[in-house]
């Protein structure tokens, strides 16, 4: 199983992008996916999932109201559409799989069985 992330960029403050994990190898029916970052000198922090039985989502507090996350099982794929974007937001996103579904809070912490490479997100004037 391969994850393909891609869609980053620069952006201005205000602006949106909209990231795409690809998955090859296998169905995501039975997985959740999920989208993590990492800032220069900062943690990885879960920023999204969507879980697999129900497609029920999650997000972290510091992007709820602004990002979305959707999948289409047909082509594989899971969203994130990010709006309003600040420069915090500004990191190395990488989107995961986890077999099986995601709960709660306590998502980010779960193992996680496959990784994308990650795509560069920059927000600045």
């Amino acid at each position: 199983v391969q994850l393909q992330a891609s869609g980053g960029g620069l952006v201005q403050p205000g602006g949106s992008l909209r990231l795409s994990c690809v998955a090859s190898g296998t169905m995501l029916d039975y997985y959740s996916i999920a989208w993590f970052r990492q800032a220069p000198g900062k943690e990885r922090e879960g920023v999204a999932c969507i879980s697999a039985s129900d497609g029920s989502t999650h997000f972290a507090d510091s992007v709820k109201g602004r990002f979305a996350i959707s999948s289409d099982n047909a082509k594989r794929t899971v969203y994130l559409q990010m709006n309003s974007l600040k420069p915090e937001d500004t990191a190395v996103y990488y989107c995961a799989a986890h077999w099986g579904d995601l709960y709660g809070s306590s998502w980010p912490y779960v193992s996680f069985d496959f990784w994308g490479q990650g795509t560069q997100v920059t927000v600045s004037s």
